[in-house]
C-alpha cells in the first residue's frame, strides 16, 4: 500500500496529524533540494524564498496532492515534486498577500513576514521567483516521464493560481473593502482566492496518475467542497482564535469590514455549513474505497484545526 494510505488506514497506529507531519517533513526536504542557495548577489532573493518556503507550514496542499496521487500508485518522488511545486505557489501567494499594498501583515506562521524580515522589493522578487520555480519543477522530466501529462498538470496549476483563480479572488477581496457583498459574492470570492488552490492539488494528483475523467471529476468535487469548508473555518478562526494560535494577526476581516460567511450568517450556521461541506467532500470519494482514507481524514481536519 502507498505510504500515505498506509499511515491512515483503519487500525494503523498513526493519526492524521502524525501522517501530515511525516509528509510535511518529506516535502520540506524536497523544497530544500529544489531551492539550493547560490553564490553571488542573487543569493539574497533565494534566502528570502527559502525563508518563506521552509517556515514550518502544515503542508496541507502538498498532502492533498500526494494523497490523491497515492490512489493511483504514483511513485513518491513524482508526487513530492508536484506537492513541492504547489507549496511554492502557495508560499508566493502568502508573501504577496502580506505586502503593505495587500493585507499589510507583520506576522506569518509566528515569524516576521517576508517583507519585514528582508524588504518589500526583495519580498516581491522572492514571490515572483517561487511562482516561476514551481512551473520549472513541474516541467522537468523527473516530475513525470510523459510530456502531455506534465502539460496538463502545469495547466491545472496555472488556471488555479491565475486571474481565473487565486489572483482573481485576491482582486475581489481588495474590492470587497469598498463593497457590500452578498452570500453568492462571498462564496465566489472565497472559491477563487482560497478554494481553487486547495482543489487543484487533488486534481493534480489524479493527473499525475493519469486518472480517467470520472476519477478526476470525483477529485474535483472533493477538492471544491474541502476548499469551501477550509475557508469558512479560516473565517471562524479569524474571529475566535488568538494571534498565538494562528501565528498571525486576528480580527482583520472584521476590522476591514469584509463580508464573510461568518459575518453574514453567524458562527453556528457557519460551523454547520462547514460540516455539511465536509460530508459532501467525503461522499465524493466513495469510488476510491479505503484507499481514500487519508483524504477523508484531511477533510475532517479542515474543520477541526486550530490554526
Amino acid at each position: 500500500m502507498s505510504q500515505a494510505g498506509a499511515s491512515s488506514a483503519p487500525g494503523h497506529s498513526l493519526t492524521f496529524s502524525d501522517d501530515l507531519r511525516r509528509i510535511a517533513d518529506s516535502v520540506n526536504a524536497c523544497l530544500d533540494d529544489l531551492l539550493p542557495l547560490p553564490d553571488g548577489p542573487e543569493q539574497r532573493v533565494v534566502e528570502a524564498m527559502r525563508y518563506s518556503a521552509l517556515d514550518g507550514g502544515k503542508r496541507l496542499r502538498p498532502y492533498l496532492s500526494i494523497a490523491s496521487a497515492d490512489l493511483f500508485d504514483v511513485p513518491r518522488v513524482q508526487a513530492l515534486r508536484t506537492g513541492a511545486a504547489v507549496e511554492m505557489v502557495h508560499c508566493y501567494s502568502l508573501i504577496h498577500d502580506d505586502l503593505p499594498a495587500m493585507d499589510n501583515g507583520d506576522l506569518r506562521r509566528g515569524r516576521p513576514t517576508c517583507h519585514k524580515a528582508f524588504d518589500e522589493a526583495t519580498a516581491i522578487l522572492a514571490g515572483d521567483a517561487l511562482l516561476t520555480q514551481a512551473f520549472a519543477v513541474l516541467s522537468a522530466d523527473a516530475t513525470h516521464p510523459d510530456g502531455d501529462t506534465r502539460v496538463k498538470i502545469i495547466a491545472a496549476l496555472a488556471d488555479a493560481a491565475g486571474a481565473a483563480g487565486m489572483v482573481g479572488g485576491q482582486m475581489l477581496d481588495l474590492m470587497a473593502e469598498q463593497s457590500d457583498l452578498g452570500e453568492e459574492d462571498v462564496e465566489r470570492l472565497q472559491a477563487l482566492k482560497t478554494g481553487r488552490l486547495l482543489a487543484a492539488p487533488c486534481r493534480i494528483g489524479g493527473l499525475l496518475g493519469q486518472a480517467d475523467a470520472d476519477a478526476l471529476e470525483s477529485l474535483d468535487s472533493y477538492g471544491y467542497c474541502l476548499g469551501a469548508a477550509f475557508q469558512i473555518t479560516d473565517d471562524l478562526l479569524d474571529l475566535e482564535a488568538t494571534e498565538s494560535d494562528l501565528g498571525k494577526a486576528t480580527g482583520k476581516d472584521a476590522a476591514a469590514g469584509k463580508a464573510t460567511f461568518v459575518s453574514l450568517h453567524g458562527p453556528e450556521r457557519a460551523r454547520d455549513r462547514a460540516k455539511t461541506l465536509v460530508d459532501q467532500a467525503v461522499a465524493a470519494l466513495s469510488r476510491f474505497g479505503d484507499a481514500a482514507e487519508p483524504l477523508r481524514s484531511a477533510a475532517a481536519f479542515t474543520v477541526s484545526r486550530r490554526s
